[in-house]
């Protein structure tokens, strides 16, 4: 169903991993160290990669740092750290799921599914009311085109990872309107997987991060302080 690229340098999660991903039809390269990984991520780009973060020659954090420099592909982290703040870091950095070890074989099959389905890699549609509807959309400066995965403002190409894309089309459909964390959640994530306010408020400030690079006076997503987020269209 996808090629999805495993980098882990634990022999026995890479064996069961594996095992599982291909028994569910995917195609699976694993590596060993983040350099390698690194390397064949950038030089044949799967649909989907699951990074360890803790490695040697690099670890999974800069390896996804480097590979946020030039590519949006799916990622999901794996971490045996139980610390918060590691989290934090991989959603900041542009992750785009993390799962903790120990994890169930099961748990791991529902969030590839999911990101996969996010991203229509399954060989389906992407699940969004604008793509389903098959129109683009235009707020603005803002200009989004699901069917192509391109975000602009004003302009100029903004990149956005699948989960910012579709938290900002979630937001950009409807504005002036606010739309709550938990709503947020479902736009942007599988009714299967939960995730936190932190992870909204990560992705949102990297958004904001983006598009600041190429207009540092955005200010077109609005907090409002313990309710949620709202579009405003200048």
């Amino acid at each position: 169903m996808a090629n999805i690229t495993l980098v882990d340098d634990d022999e026995n999660i890479v064996a069961s991993v594996s095992l599982a991903l291909e028994s569910h039809g995917h195609k699976v390269t694993a590596y060993h160290d983040g350099a390698s990984g690194l390397e064949a991520l950038e030089t044949t780009p799967p649909d989907l990669a699951i990074l360890d973060v803790k490695m040697p020659r690099m670890d999974g954090m800069e390896v996804l740092r480097r590979l946020r420099q030039s590519s949006q592909l799916p990622v999901i982290m794996l971490t045996s750290k139980d610390e918060e703040i590691d989290e934090i870091l991989g959603f900041n950095l542009g992750a785009d799921d993390y799962i903790h070890k120990p994890f169930s074989q099961r748990l791991l099959i529902e969030r590839v599914k999911a990101l996969l389905r996010r991203t229509g890699a399954d060989g389906g549609e992407v699940e969004t009311a604008a793509e389903a509807a098959g129109k683009a959309i235009k707020r603005g400066k803002l200009s989004m085109d699901p069917a192509r995965h391109e975000s602009t403002w004003d302009g100029k190409p903004v990149k956005l990872t699948v989960t910012e894309f579709l938290l900002l089309q979630a937001l950009a459909q409807r504005p002036g309107f606010v739309k709550s964390r938990d709503s947020l959640m479902d736009a942007a994530y599988d009714d299967q997987v939960y995730v936190d306010d932190r992870t909204i408020d990560s992705h949102v400030k990297r958004m904001r991060k983006k598009f600041r690079v190429v207009d540092p006076e955005f200010d077109a997503i609005e907090t409002l302080y313990g309710v949620g987020y709202r579009y405003r269209e200048s």
